[in-house]
């Protein structure tokens, strides 16, 4: 299934879903996706004058693919011009996703600061893939492509404390706008910063993910490349702390992150 063909599904029913084992990260389902479809089914709930400014995402325990997965959604508050949003993901009885949604409409403001500049890159007609392979790279990675500009691959040994370069989706994709959802699969796309670090293969996964928005959003395309850039902030005693941003092919930015992952090396 596309990844449009899976936001249609919990548009359509939240409740009654099994994510594909094509879209697995080893034992559990792509993280991203997890919190795209979390994602939609809170955005149904709140009033469409309220884009998503900010996402709190706690991955509590692995979501198994081809195993029913229900998306709730709690809304907390809604103020004049803000929604506060709880959403849990359920499976087996049990949470396996929380995600807390902050929604707000524009308001007046004589604040105005530009986002700083982008990292310049080579084209990615020049930066190096990490392809698909079939039972060594992640499941989901069919449908998602990364070219490296900044940093070294996963299990190099490369010391650097960024990492970054060109990401978009892959194979039939659907030509239509990118929204909020997408950006969710594009950030987690990426590998935790800290496995370039090592020498080899090790797992790592995020325990909190924080990502906000920049609104109103860029006119980007599903088939658009888009350029990401990470920092490792600190690493010790299994964890990582890293920021992360996301901006078109233009240099213009659409979201920020920041991440606590952890490495079982």
């Amino acid at each position: 299934m596309r990844f449009s063909d899976l936001l249609d599904a919990v548009r359509r029913s939240p409740h009654e879903l099994a994510i594909p084992a094509e879209w697995a990260q080893g034992r559990a389902s792509f993280g991203g996706l997890v919190a795209a479809l979390q994602y939609e089914a809170m955005r149904a709930q709140v009033p469409a004058d309220r884009p998503v400014r900010s996402l709190a995402i706690t991955f509590v325990g692995p979501v198994e693919p081809d195993v029913p997965i229900s998306f709730e959604v709690d809304v907390l508050r809604e103020g004049k011009a803000v929604s506060q949003v709880l959403g849990r993901a359920m499976q087996k009885g049990q949470v396996v996703t929380l995600v807390q949604g902050s929604f707000g409409a524009s308001r007046r403001s004589e604040v105005v600061v530009t986002a700083t500049s982008a990292p310049d890159m080579k084209h990615w007609d020049d930066c190096q893939e990490l392809p698909y392979i079939k039972g060594i790279t992640p499941e989901f990675m069919r449908h998602l492509a990364m070219r490296w500009s900044i940093g070294g691959l996963p299990f190099t040994g490369n010391k650097s404390r960024e990492m970054g370069g060109w990401v978009r989706l892959r194979g039939d994709v659907k030509d239509e706008p990118l929204s909020e959802a997408h950006l969710l699969a594009l950030v987690d796309a990426w590998p935790p910063a800290l496995l370039p670090h090592l020498s080899k293969p090790a797992a790592g996964s995020t325990l909190t993910w924080t990502i906000e928005f920049v609104q109103p959003l860029l006119n980007v395309s599903t088939l658009d490349w888009c350029k990401y850039r990470v920092e490792i902030e600190h690493a010790r005693d299994g964890y990582g702390h890293a920021a992360a941003a996301l901006w078109n092919a233009d240099g213009q930015l659409m979201a920020l992150s920041r991440q606590t992952v952890t490495i079982f090396a």
